[in-house]
Formats: structure tokens, sequence, C-alpha cells
């Protein structure tokens, strides 16, 4: 990377989708038109293999955003949500009510904070009734620019609340347990994707003394905090904030997750790789339960590809990707949450972060029947 740096050009002027961390293992990187020759000869130089995925990022941001403008149009018409197409924040939060509308027996909706620009966040919690019952917890978008975690979560939360009822092992889950899911876990930076810049993946926090803006939000939790796979350079996508839980969209999840002390799992859904992951990220040490979440991790992408053939790996984070310091499945570990996972979902690189939206049905499709398995276990393995 230093040679980079010196014989070639700044590596903060080059957006890594994915980080470097081995000779074996590839390298997907966003590289500005001007500085495009410069990279080819660069690798070209050094024997390095590459290939072009994206020939001109600029020519899907485009069709992306006349394919959403297309489906507005055809919503305001409709008045029906199309889960198989993108939606800004409050398209979102405003379906959100009308699912809580349409099933007030079984769906709620509940505010747990603020973010620094003063976004509502939102959980939907999925219950059947009781008081301190065990419970899983689901996010999604945690990356802003991660878009396809967020549009299946909006699925996600339509086939629970569809299912209930007709799917007798569901309906068997949210009769013992409750399930809550965040949609959208980073407001702020979603809503910039939106309206500046479609690949921003942190917060919105102003950093003192820098001109950069925004955290890494899954490097500020407190599980390994500024450790290796984390930067301090507040103008880097995985700085890791001043201290641990400094965000407070961080923060507002940590609150409610201690509040409710009954959680069992913690599932945390990313984009892309297609990767089911537990922890550690933090160190590559092995954790007490490796071997049972090994195998419902691969018991649960069994059931993913089998119903496209979509294939995932399966590991914990720091061997079976890099090693990542701050992550919030180590840190719901940690505090005593067994079943904690995160989901890298579609692609492997040919779209990256902007996966088309007819991948959406199929993406969600298959990862529920991950999601349904790793619940299952949950349900039928009480602790």
């Amino acid at each position: 990377m230093q040679t980079l740096q010196k014989d070639c050009l700044p590596i903060s002027q080059l957006d890594f989708w994915i980080h470097p961390v081995s000779v074996d293992l590839p390298v997907d990187i966003h590289v500005p038109s001007v500085h495009l020759q410069k990279v080819k000869i660069f690798l070209q130089e050094h024997n390095i293999p590459f290939s072009v995925m994206i020939n001109n990022l600029q020519v899907l941001l485009e069709d992306e955003q006349a394919e959403m403008e297309k489906n507005r149009i055809k919503e305001r018409s409709s008045k029906s949500l199309n889960f198989g197409a993108y939606h800004d924040l409050y398209t979102i939060y405003n379906w959100m009510d009308s699912l809580v509308t349409e099933y007030p027996n079984l769906v709620s909706k509940e505010h747990i904070g603020l973010t620094y620009e003063n976004h509502a966040m939102y959980v939907l919690k999925f219950s059947t009734g009781g008081s301190s019952r065990p419970a899983i917890w689901i996010d999604a978008g945690i990356h802003a620019r991660e878009w396809v975690s967020s549009a299946t979560a909006v699925w996600t939360a339509n086939k629970i609340a569809t299912d209930y009822g007709h799917d007798s092992s569901l309906t068997s889950l949210l009769n013992k347990m409750d399930i809550y899911l965040m949609i959208v876990t980073n407001p702020d930076g979603y809503v910039y994707t939106h309206t500046s810049d479609r690949m921003w993946r942190k917060t919105r926090s102003v950093n003192p003394g820098s001109m950069c803006r925004g955290v890494d939000p899954n490097r500020n939790w407190d599980a390994g905090f500024g450790g290796p796979g984390a930067s301090s350079n507040p103008c880097s996508d995985s700085y890791h904030g001043p201290y641990a839980h400094s965000e407070v969209e961080v923060k507002n999840v940590v609150n409610f997750i201690q509040s409710h002390g009954q959680f069992k799992s913690f599932i945390s859904i990313h984009a892309y790789s297609q990767l089911l992951m537990y922890p550690y990220g933090y160190t590559c040490t092995n954790v007490p339960d490796q071997a049972e979440l090994d195998s419902v991790g691969r018991s649960a992408v069994n059931a993913l590809s089998s119903l496209y053939g979509t294939q995932y790996k399966v590991g914990n984070i720091c061997r079976i990707i890099y090693q990542a310091s701050g992550g919030s499945i180590d840190w719901s570990y940690d505090i005593g949450i067994k079943y904690s996972f995160a989901f890298e979902l579609r692609d492997t690189g040919r779209y990256g972060f902007l996966l088309p939206a007819s991948q959406i049905i199929p993406t969600a499709s298959e990862t529920w029947l991950a999601l349904k398995h790793i619940m299952e276990h949950v349900r039928d393995n009480a602790y």
C-alpha cells in the first residue's frame, strides 16, 4: 500500500469497496476516472492481475436514479409499495406506519432515539403479546450505501407480518419470542446517499479538527475498539470515531439492547460479498461457541442456496473477510448474546453496492430462508 501511495496516487483518493487483506484474496477498488490510467499502469508495472467489473459507475448510478423515478410514479398511482424497488428514508418510514395499521395485533413501531441530524430511529417490533419475552434483533443499513440490505429488511418485515398464522414455523417462533427489525440503522448516511453521494458509507457527524465528516458505525462498538481493521483517520471510510459508542446512532441501539435485556440473537445485514459470518472480527481467536455457530451458519446458507443456487461462504469475520475491530456482532456476543451473525448479501462484485433493483426480491427471498433457519435454531435452543 505504501508503494501504491508513493508510485501512483494518495490512497485517500481510492474508494476501496473490498479492502486488501492478503495476496490470496481479491480487492475491489472504485477508481476516479481521472486516476484510471495511473492505476492501470501501476498494476501492470507490478504484475498485479486485474479486471474491470464496472466500466462506468456513473451509468449505473443514472440507471438506478431513472428506475427509482419511474417506480415513484407507479407507486403514486397504485398507492402501494413496490418491494422490488429502492426507496428513500421517509417512504420506508411511511410504509412502516401502514404495516402497523394493517397488522395492529402483531406489529408495532418503537422510537429508540434521534440521529446526529435529528432523524428518528425506528425499530419494528413483531410480537404476539406478553412481557419480558426472549427476542431476536435484526438490523440493516448500518452502512449507508448498502441499499439492498435495507430493501431486504423491508421485504422481510412484510414477510413476517403476512406469514404469521400461515407459516407454522414462524407462527411457533412468534408465539414464543419477539422479533425486532431495524430497517435503516444509519438514517443520516442513508439520506445522504439519496441526496448527495450514493457511495457514502459512514454517519454524518462532524469530526472536530477535520474537514471530513462521519464515523464508520460498524467500527464504533465497544468490542476491541480502535484495534486492527479500523482507522484513526477521520477521512477514512473505516474511521472508528473518537471513542466507543461516540455515534449517537450506535449508542441508541446499545441502550435499547441493554435495557431490553432478553435478546438471544443479534443479526446484522450488510452487502456485498455473499458471506455469513459470526464473531470475532477484532481477533482471530475462536469464540467459545464457534462449533455451534459455524454449524448453524452452514445449515443456514444451505437453506439459502436451495432457492437460486447462490453460494455463500461461512466463517468468523477475522478469517473469512478481514480483521475488523469495533463491530456490532462482536459487541453483542461479548455482552452474552450467543447467536450473533452478520450477512453480506449479493453480489460478489459484478454490481457491488449498486445491485440492480431486479435482484432485491430474489436476494430477500433467499436470505429469508437463512434468517428463518437461524431463528428456528434460536427458538429451539433457549439459553
